[in-house]
């Protein structure tokens, strides 16, 4: 098989970095050769700019600047690390990507879904995955698997951590190649479905 690209999402809280490691695995298991990345970061550069976006001192930053630093760690982790694996053949499993970014500070911060997209098609190469599964979660089911040590947007209030789950929904329901998985239930069950969404890809 090609490469394809694939993308678990949603709000702090779902289980998508697990879900990530669960799923590369197993297609690992099944004999695809698959690697795992997280967005931001996983270069050199993009490690460095995830550190000032996460900092509690980067507190001050605005919706634009958050905007924009996410775009160019993407932008470095395309052309360094996803685009060389696609054309090798490999699948690659993101833990976040674009749909992050209109959830955040599109949807919640007001941005503006539709001005974060027009921004991602100038930026990167190519802006959709061939399939996003959003890990949907309930605000305080999120709030409850979250540690104590926060970064500076998992301490935004629940309001926002609301409009951030309504904006994942809403791509869901206006984008073909997104699928909606319940996290509320078992890490298995929902390794089980996303499985289950990978086999009607093939």
């Amino acid at each position: 098989m090609g490469g394809k690209l694939i993308v678990l999402d949603g709000p702090d809280g779902c289980g998508k970095s697990t879900q990530v490691r669960m799923l590369c695995q197993w297609l690992l298991d099944q004999g695809t050769d698959a690697i795992a990345l997280r967005d931001p970061g996983d270069t050199e550069i993009g490690e460095r700019i995830r550190k000032i976006l996460l900092s509690g001192s980067s507190r001050d930053m605005d919706t634009m600047t958050e905007l924009l630093l996410y775009m160019a760690c993407r932008a470095q982790l395309w052309s360094q690390r996803i685009k060389p694996a696609l054309q090798a053949g490999r699948w690659v499993v993101m833990d976040r990507w674009v749909s992050s970014t209109c959830a955040y500070q599109g949807h919640a911060g007001g941005y503006g879904i539709d001005r974060v997209l027009a921004i991602a098609e100038n930026a990167l190469e190519r802006v959709w995955p061939d399939l996003t599964v959003i890990l949907d979660v309930g605000v305080e089911v999120a709030a409850g698997r979250m540690g104590e040590d926060l970064d500076r947007i998992e301490q935004r209030g629940e309001d926002y951590h609301q409009k951030v789950q309504e904006g994942f929904l809403r791509l869901a329901e206006t984008n073909s190649g997104f699928v909606v998985v319940d996290a509320r239930v078992s890490v298995e069950a929902v390794h089980e479905h996303v499985v289950r969404e990978i086999d009607v890809l093939c």
